[in-house]
């Protein structure tokens, strides 16, 4: 089963507290969604599960700098959305959780959905000035040196992923324009 995540993007930035084209915004999410569909390739990670938390990991944080509640925010946004914008079994929707509840505070977890989802979002920390480093990665295809290449590539560089202006409406120029 495919998420469809435009719906999922628009109930999040409803109530979105920074800005679109900010450290933790589109381009992130929409990045973050990339390296999980590539990692999941080989990991055999729950793509549904790592394209939600792609979306949802970062959308309840209140500032760029630090904000440790809010995974667990998301978690409970996720909550809301479950049923109303996608449907998850119980399993599928605790790994979720649990991702987005300790992406920022966990070094690593035995589930490998959960790996993934932590290191699609660890291999974008080129947007911060930070090159990811292997020990600090949990799946072996994140380790290899030619990934974090092409990942921390496009992070440094903020590519905006085609597909979050044109499939999910999104215009970075303008501050709400879904």
């Amino acid at each position: 089963m495919v998420v469809i995540l435009k719906p999922i993007v628009q109930a999040v930035l409803k109530d979105y507290a920074l800005p679109l084209g900010g450290d933790h915004g589109v381009a992130h999410w929409a990045r973050v969604l990339e390296n999980a569909l590539r990692l999941a390739e080989t990991t055999g990670a729950n793509a549904e599960v790592a394209s939600l938390f792609a979306v949802l990991h970062d959308s309840r944080r209140i500032n760029e700098v630090t904000d440790p509640e809010h995974g667990r925010r998301a978690a409970i946004f996720a909550t809301e959305l479950r049923g109303n914008l996608f449907e998850l079994g119980d399993h599928e929707f605790g790994l979720l959780c649990r991702a987005c509840e300790g992406h920022t505070c966990e070094r690593t977890h035995p589930d490998v959905t959960i790996q993934t989802c932590w290191d699609s979002d660890r291999l974008d920390l080129g947007r911060v000035g930070i090159t990811p480093h292997p020990s600090r990665l949990c799946t072996d295809i994140a380790k290899l040196p030619e990934t974090i290449k092409w990942a921390d590539g496009r992070a440094t560089f903020r590519i905006v992923p085609a597909f979050a202006l044109d499939d999910w409406g999104i215009d970075l120029t303008k501050e709400h324009a879904w």
